[in-house]
């Protein structure tokens, strides 16, 4: 049995995945004390080939494929499977320092009842990687270095862990997020409300390696809209409308944006240069998929 399962959900993510693995299993810890389950969504590119081929050296490897249908589903398959007491989420573009297991394992060790959030550094690339891998300078901070809890709107299961009996007693994701986003949070906001404790810990370090263009961010902030519909309507209550972002202030500058179309395509395009531009613009598409979702007569 090993201490902590990693669960990494993937489908069509070769070209990624097969940079990730090798981070995995150069952990600080013994091989036999953890393992890897990649459930995957039945990919078609050579997925099973190389997990196979990596399972020659590292039986710790385990290949879980299956008609999932989206990350939620994906990720449960991986919490049923699971051996270790601890259950670590991560994702297939998603490259792993070598203490990274460790590091949220030691949390575990000393107490109960908690779930453990680490730091997930942002690079567009394998070159950007390697730069912020040895200057850990460079990286930015995710949250002030004092922070020591974190709230659910922080639960990112991109670097998050938690004990599996805990997941279990919760009932782990909800597998109808099938759209893109929020199926963590929403995960996050139920284990903190069942007394569960979230710990920040920035020393239990990952890079997210995803370069996502403008107008492709667009549309997934626009599916994340409509997955903020399903979980507000799971829970009907003011703190997820705040914090999800449907408020008056937000729907109105939608609006406003709306009736002004060249204003809007102004803030398009200078989204290049922009900051300011590109999230503003990306919230318009967010609050569009909220508004869509609330008028739709559908399941969202």
């Amino acid at each position: 049995m090993a201490d902590i399962s990693v669960v990494i959900p993937t489908y069509n993510r070769l070209d990624t995945l097969r940079h990730v693995i090798p981070t995995l299993l150069a952990q600080d810890l013994p091989r036999e004390r953890f393992e890897l389950l990649i459930c995957d969504s039945n990919s078609n590119d050579g997925t099973a080939e190389y997990l196979a081929s990596v399972r020659a050296d590292a039986p710790n490897v385990r290949h879980l494929p299956g008609p999932y249908t989206g990350r939620a589903m994906a990720r449960n398959a991986g919490i049923t499977a699971a051996s270790g007491e601890v259950v670590l989420f991560n994702d297939s573009d998603i490259l792993a320092s070598p203490d990274l297991l460790s590091q949220h394992l030691r949390h575990h060790e000393e107490r109960r009842g908690i779930a453990v959030v680490g730091w997930e550094v942002q690079v567009k690339d394998l070159e950007e990687y390697a730069f912020k891998r040895d200057r850990p300078e460079e990286r930015g901070h995710l949250h002030p270095p004092t922070r020591k809890k974190l709230s659910w709107l922080y639960f990112l299961t991109g670097n998050a862990s938690v004990r599996r009996e805990d997941l279990l007693r919760v009932g782990s994701f909800d597998e109808s997020f099938t759209g893109y986003g929020h199926e963590d949070l929403e995960l996050g906001y139920r284990l903190q409300h069942a007394g569960i404790e979230i710990l920040y810990e920035p020393r239990a370090v990952n890079y997210h390696c995803q370069d996502i263009p403008h107008d492709d961010q667009k549309e997934k902030m626009k599916l994340a809209g409509r997955s903020t519909v399903r979980f507000y309507r799971k829970h009907p209550h003011f703190d997820v409308q705040l914090n999800l972002g449907m408020t008056p202030v937000s729907l109105g500058v939608h609006a406003l944006l709306t009736r002004v179309p060249a204003l809007l395509g102004y803030f398009d395009r200078q989204a290049s240069t922009s900051k300011f531009a590109r999230d503003l613009v990306q919230q318009y598409y967010y609050v569009s998929g909220i508004k869509d979702a609330l008028h739709s007569t559908q399941p969202t």
